[in-house]
């Protein structure tokens, strides 16, 4: 496998040597996928293999007891997922989302980390079950999920 990292890493690289790298990062994933930008998620950490984004606790994204609604996180935990996906996958095979599952296993009353993390062994031909979690500021799980991909062969052109 090449050292050179693919190009959603590289361009991540780049962007977060600068001031506000991660907030511009972000929006660009966000301008790639719009439907993210409902959480205005911040991608905090990207290496391949692993990614980290957070999102704020804020009224947009409250449910009716005023803790962050789980379908935010869920949407945080897929571009945590996404974006590491996108940094990390050889060159020669290409992702699709088929599925995912959640455990709501506390209450998310703060600022939320979402994390998705694979090995490199993973990366192959078949199901790929992402492990994905949801934490919030004291470290605590909120959400414990996997998100299940389908990784193929890209054609020959």
């Amino acid at each position: 496998m090449s050292n050179k990292p693919n190009h959603v890493l590289a361009l991540y690289n780049k962007v977060t040597k600068y001031p506000f790298g991660n907030k511009i990062f972000s929006i660009m994933v966000s301008r790639m996928a719009p439907y993210f930008a409902t959480v205005k998620p911040l991608v905090t950490e990207l290496k391949v293999n692993r990614c980290a984004c957070l999102i704020k606790k804020r009224k947009a994204v409250h449910n009716h007891i005023k803790t962050v609604h789980v379908i935010a996180i869920c949407n945080g935990l897929e571009m945590a997922m996404g974006v590491m996906a996108e940094a990390s996958i050889p060159k020669h095979l290409r992702w699709i989302p088929k599925g995912m599952t959640v455990d709501y296993t506390a209450k998310a009353g703060s600022d939320i980390l979402c994390v998705a993390e694979v090995t490199p062994e993973q990366w192959q031909v078949g199901d790929l079950l992402v492990p994905v979690n949801a934490y919030d500021t004291d470290a605590n799980v909120v959400v414990r999920g996997t998100i299940k991909l389908w990784i193929s062969e890209k054609p020959q052109k």
